[in-house]
């Protein structure tokens, strides 16, 4: 059998249908060969046939003619999959495209702005930390400093949805700054990545001046939502539509391929002032997910937290046996929020002894916000009050729309 180099495309026999797909590797005695479909398979060596050897891409041109008349946007890159890309020797897809590298493979994007290109960071973002959203904050800062009409951050979906509300309260930003990212790589045929940059950009160049996260809006090429940063939650592992907000519509729509945008009323609108940047977080901050049975000692464990979110049941309960060991926390100073694991309505500790009871523990309501928005907020309110006192107002606050004056029924 003639050798196979990563990249050549072949013919193969599986299970009596013949598929075409590139090579990947050979492990186990077996080659790895990816499907036209996106899927990886393993197929014996007498089973594939080369088709066309693939030579090795030559490097890609550094510069791009850019057009000075168009606004002037920022790309920061923290990777994630909009920016990766299929490893041929392991079949992985990893991490490895810069801002330019993206900028070079999204045809479109040169119509709507011109870009300066930055990376802060080459992780999969289940890799991210409160440092690194500390120093994308100031990055983004910089940038709009510097003359940026509009920040684009690619970033990871899994844990977007925390950076994005990170930087909704870090940054009091006068102009748009849009998270985006992919569910499925560049390689894959039904890749969003494209139509995702594109949208964001649009939405980059808009009269828009909060912290989004902009997505598809459903699974078909039609158009994407526009969601702010502390209501926004990943919603399904793979599915092009898994982002939503949650508790609140939208902000806007961006419409595909027209790349027509429509903003919502409540969007706070684009305004000729410095950004504000106050980047300090307390990072001794915990979340929990209560479940039957949970006993006081796990309660006990967050005693180095200055601050625990918990995720209660329905409007905000706990077990009342670990009511006590609740208390004993606040009294030793650490600020415990209560959030709801239910996806619509907000807590309300008021129906139920067992809400009485955690009130009088010193617990405070989350109101609708999400719990990892929460939790996020918690940190950053820790990190820039002058005393727990000042914390406790700060969490009670509506900052950057994170949590609705009310909640309508069945809402």
């Amino acid at each position: 059998m003639k050798a196979f180099s990563p990249g050549d495309l072949v013919f193969c026999t599986l299970g009596g249908q013949e598929r075409r797909g590139t090579y990947i590797t050979e492990r186990d005695g077996m080659l790895v060969v990816k499907l036209d479909s996106g899927y990886n398979i393993g197929v014996s060596p007498g089973d594939c046939v080369l088709l066309e050897h693939v030579p090795p891409s030559p490097p890609q041109p550094k510069q791009i003619a850019q057009d000075s008349s168009l606004p002037r946007l920022s790309i920061l890159s923290t990777g994630g999959t909009i920016a990766s890309r299929i490893d041929y020797r392991t079949g992985a897809v990893t991490s490895q495209f810069d801002a330019s590298d993206i900028l070079r493979a999204i045809p479109g994007l040169q119509d709507i702005a011109q870009y300066r290109t930055r990376k802060i960071a080459t992780i999969l973002s289940e890799n991210m930390t409160p440092s690194l959203w500390q120093e994308l904050a100031r990055a983004v800062c910089q940038e709009i400093r510097d003359g940026a009409e509009g920040v684009i951050v690619t970033h990871g979906t899994d844990t977007m949805g925390y950076s994005a509300a990170a930087l909704s309260f870090m940054l009091d930003t006068p102009v748009p700054v849009v998270f985006v990212g992919s569910q499925r790589s560049a390689d894959r045929p039904s890749s969003d990545n494209h139509m995702n940059a594109l949208c964001s950009a649009r939405t980059g160049v808009s009269e828009l001046a909060e912290v989004v996260v902009v997505m598809h809006e459903t699974t078909s090429d039609d158009r994407c939502a526009i969601h702010r940063g502390t209501r926004v939650r990943k919603m399904h592992t793979s599915r092009r539509d898994a982002f939503r907000s949650l508790g609140t519509a939208p902000l806007g729509y961006v419409e595909y391929p027209s790349l027509e945008l429509t903003l919502s009323p409540h969007a706070r609108r684009r305004r000729e002032e410095e950004p504000k940047l106050k980047e300090r977080l307390e990072e001794r901050c915990a979340l929990l997910h209560f479940y039957p049975g949970m006993p006081p000692e796990v309660i006990e464990a967050c005693g180095e937290c200055r601050g625990l979110v918990i995720a209660g049941t329905g409007l905000g309960h706990v077990s009342s046996r670990l009511i006590p060991a609740i208390r004993d926390l606040v009294r030793e100073g650490t600020m415990v929020v209560m959030a709801s694991q239910c996806l619509h309505g907000r807590v309300c500790d008021r129906v139920y002894d067992t809400g009485r009871d955690l009130l009088k523990a010193g617990v405070i309501e989350g109101e609708d916000m999400l719990p990892e928005t929460a939790l996020v907020k918690a940190m950053w309110v820790l990190g820039n009050a002058d005393n727990d006192e000042e914390a406790r107002q700060l969490m009670r606050q509506n900052i950057r729309g994170e949590y609705s004056g009310r909640s309508m029924h069945g809402q």
